[in-house]
């Protein structure tokens, strides 16, 4: 079943206007011995670097279906994808995936290796995929999926894939299964492939 639309969205802005140390205005300057503009604070001196965030996830794989969660947050509400999110802090990238695979699909699963690491520096994030043993069928998926279920390679609803990152995965995955080697895959999403999703 179906939940209805979230009525908001949050996306988390890059720039900042005040400063998160003494609370006056930031100013966006290359500070010395820098070579980056960096939103800087006049007053006290704080620079607020901003990095690439990372997205961690899994791909579960049970017998020869993989599982996947239709989103029921923004972005891409309503479209299939891997269980992935933001890696939290304190925690690391093997960690935060089997977090959200418990957050978003309610899945048993074992960790296996690292699968796809792909940068994507027009949204400045890098996402980490680990391949997954699915260990049991039953799944109790969390808020932020509206369903998790499992498909047949052949049955994967490609039309409705959240992410680009998520499509390349499931492509390597369809063409290294056959033969059960999976080689750590490391590329870029350039802006114009990503609008190809």
């Amino acid at each position: 079943m179906n939940k209805p639309a979230p009525t908001f969205y949050y996306p988390n802005p890059r720039t900042l206007h005040y400063c998160t140390q003494c609370g006056k205005s930031l100013e966006r300057i290359i500070p010395p011995d820098d070579n980056r503009v960096r939103d800087a604070c006049p007053h006290c001196g704080a620079v607020h670097y901003q990095n690439p965030r990372c997205v961690v996830g899994l791909v579960p794989i049970l017998d020869e279906r993989v599982l996947l969660c239709r989103r029921a947050i923004e972005p891409q509400y309503n479209k299939w994808t891997l269980p992935a999110g933001f890696m939290e802090l304190g925690e690391t990238t093997a960690q935060g995936a089997m977090r959200e695979a418990d957050e978003e699909a309610g899945a048993q699963i074992e960790l296996g290796d690292l699968y796809t690491v792909i940068d994507v520096p027009h949204a400045e994030q890098v996402h980490f995929f680990y391949l997954a043993k699915v260990l049991s069928p039953e799944l109790n998926p969390g808020s932020e999926s509206l369903e998790a279920d499992f498909f047949a390679f052949d049955e994967i609803p490609w039309d409705e894939i959240a992410f680009r990152t998520v499509s390349t995965t499931l492509e390597y995955l369809i063409q290294d299964f056959p033969t059960q080697q999976f080689p750590l895959r490391n590329y870029a999403i350039s802006p114009e492939k990503a609008r190809q999703s």
